[in-house]
């Protein structure tokens, strides 16, 4: 009788509609390649915690927001932690896992962060700007972002204290993003339109790139798990973080080539043989 295969719950929201992008395509194309290897099951994140224990690990990935299926969410997190279940990315994550209170804290440990306050007292500490970045701090995929000129921030800040963070809006000359699979680097992208945020083309890292981007990945200290640094060219040439995305990142296989995508299969099949060997 030949041995058992690890049984996966993939958890995705095929359906979520995300601009420029396609979730549902993407889930697709990994979960027919990671079939060679697992026995695999989709579920939607409304019903992850019903279903986890008949697995032996979780995969957590384009699932939308988390604010759009809150308490189902924290029920899936308190049963998984309950029950030692096997997370894929492990739910210990310090980064957008928990909201954007991270960017306020690595801002103020002097990392190389987009300046960033969560309170009007403080705007006088971020670089004068014809214009701010306003966002929820549980925000995700941009999803209540707003650009403020500078003689209404005030009033917005005061109108969602608490609630929101503020940032100068940089111009910076274009976005990049690493990709990581547990603590290995896999691939760089980047938007060289500033305006077309997910037309991405493939980004040769120089080693300063990855020395920037790792400083990242070693802060949040996931041992298992697919992680984004997201990050900007400032117009002073250094690069500076923009999100650190640890729970569901997107992962544009779409802009990477055949060999490109099978390397990222192989080192995700990798991890997960890792993760349950755990």
């Amino acid at each position: 009788m030949a041995p058992a295969r690890p049984r996966i719950l993939y958890v995705t929201d095929l359906a979520y509609e995300a601009r420029g992008r396609r979730y549902g395509d993407e889930d697709v194309f990994l979960t027919s390649r990671l079939r060679a290897d697992f026995d695999l099951a989709l579920c939607h994140p409304a019903d992850a915690a019903a279903l986890m224990d008949a697995f032996d690990a979780v995969v957590v990935r384009n699932s939308g927001p988390v604010l759009g299926h809150q308490a189902a969410y924290d029920a899936f997190r308190e049963r998984a932690a309950e029950h030692g279940t096997r997370v894929y990315n492990q739910l210990t994550g310090r980064a957008d896992m928990n909201g954007k209170q991270y960017l306020l804290d690595l801002a103020e440990a002097g990392h190389p962060v987009i300046p960033t306050v969560d309170r009007l007292d403080d705007v006088h500490r971020l670089p004068p700007a014809d214009e701010y970045v306003v966002k929820p701090r549980l925000g995700a995929d941009s999803a209540g972002l707003r650009f403020v000129p500078a003689d209404r921030l005030r009033e917005t800040v005061l109108d969602d204290a608490g609630d929101v963070l503020v940032q100068p809006r940089v111009d910076f000359a274009y976005e990049v993003s690493f990709y990581f699979v547990d603590h290995g680097f896999q691939y760089a992208l980047y938007a060289p339109d500033p305006d077309r945020r997910w037309r991405l083309e493939p980004y040769d890292a120089t080693p300063e790139d990855l020395a920037f981007a790792r400083r990242f990945i070693e802060w949040n200290g996931i041992d298992h798990g697919i992680q984004r640094v997201d990050a900007c060219r400032a117009p002073g040439g250094e690069l500076l973080l923009v999100e650190l995305e640890d729970l569901n990142p997107y992962l544009s296989l779409d802009a990477l080539d055949e060999a490109g995508r099978n390397s990222f299969v192989s080192a995700l099949r990798t991890a997960l043989r890792r993760l349950l060997a755990a």
